[in-house]
């Protein structure tokens, strides 16, 4: 059974406690998967948030550009953003799809897609900390941990490959189902590839039904829940998802319509049968 560790409590030294809960696999040169937020979107959690448990780690802010329109879509406006939000203060970043060839990764177990297209300096690192901003997502239902293995660590060519399930010029109109999978699929190469070193921490604050790759975003509909911590990235978006659901909040109502009519929940069920992690999880509450 997966630990996954919970506090009610949203703080950056609430962060980095959980961390010191679940660090054992990180080593090396540790990149560190953020969201830098697209120009516009309120709801992104911000550089400060984050600073103490970026240094606890040493790590490296890393980030890959977009596939659509934005100001994040090519590498110039990309770190222009960078610096605009402020992560290039007292951060060591990476766009690490910045130059190419993109590094493929392979996925013989893969149901959709049998290999993923990363931002080629993901070969600089060692191990990897996941730092999630758990809300809606237009197209996924949710955005947690494997989002942000699959579509997040993906290069630009990279993420459109996951959205046309393999046929990345059907980015925007491959079966929605299969984009889903790939997702998983994209995720275990991530995994994998790091071989088991990768810790996450989901944060449930300011959640919106859309994602902070939206410019125009709706305000949260759901009061903050907390930050979770593990080194299973299914578990945890299970946990986040299972605590929407327990809520007693009137506001999960619009959350969870954005889950299910995305059929969020099959990303989650397609990462567990590829051994990504389990759903199997023990919540522990600090």
């Amino acid at each position: 059974m997966s630990k996954v560790y919970f506090t009610k409590e949203i703080t950056p030294e609430a962060v980095l406690r959980l961390y010191e809960q679940v660090k054992g696999p990180l080593c090396g040169r540790v990149a560190v998967k953020v969201h830098t937020g697209e120009q516009g979107n309120q709801n992104f959690l911000r550089p400060a948030f984050w600073k103490p448990v970026i240094g606890a780690v040493e790590g490296t802010v890393v980030e890959c550009n977009t596939a659509y329109e934005g100001q994040r879509n090519t590498s110039e406006k990309h770190k222009k953003l960078f610096s605009a939000h402020g992560w290039t203060e007292g951060f060591a970043v990476d766009l690490l799809d910045e130059e190419g060839p993109d590094l493929e990764l392979s996925i013989p177990q893969g149901v959709c897609i049998k290999k993923n297209y990363v931002g080629k300096n993901l070969a600089n690192y060692d191990s990897m900390l996941v730092l999630s901003h758990f809300k809606g997502h237009p197209m996924g239902g949710y955005g947690g941990a494997l989002k942000q293995l699959s579509i997040g660590v993906a290069s630009s060519f990279g993420k459109a490959y996951i959205h046309g399930a393999g046929e990345p010029e059907k980015i925007w109109s491959a079966d929605h189902d299969s984009f889903l999978r790939s997702m998983a699929d994209a995720a275990s190469s991530v995994v994998d590839y790091f071989e088991g070193k990768i810790l996450y921490i989901n944060v449930m604050k300011n959640m919106s039904v859309d994602c902070d790759c939206c410019a125009v975003a709706e305000d949260p509909c759901m009061g903050d829940m907390g930050i979770l911590a593990s080194d299973d990235p299914v578990a945890i978006d299970k946990a986040c998802l299972d605590l929407v659901y327990a809520s007693d909040d009137p506001g999960k109502v619009k959350l969870i319509e954005r889950i299910e009519s995305r059929n969020g929940a099959l990303t989650v069920q397609a990462a567990q049968a590829l051994g990504v992690g389990s759903t199997d999880y023990e919540l522990i509450e600090l």
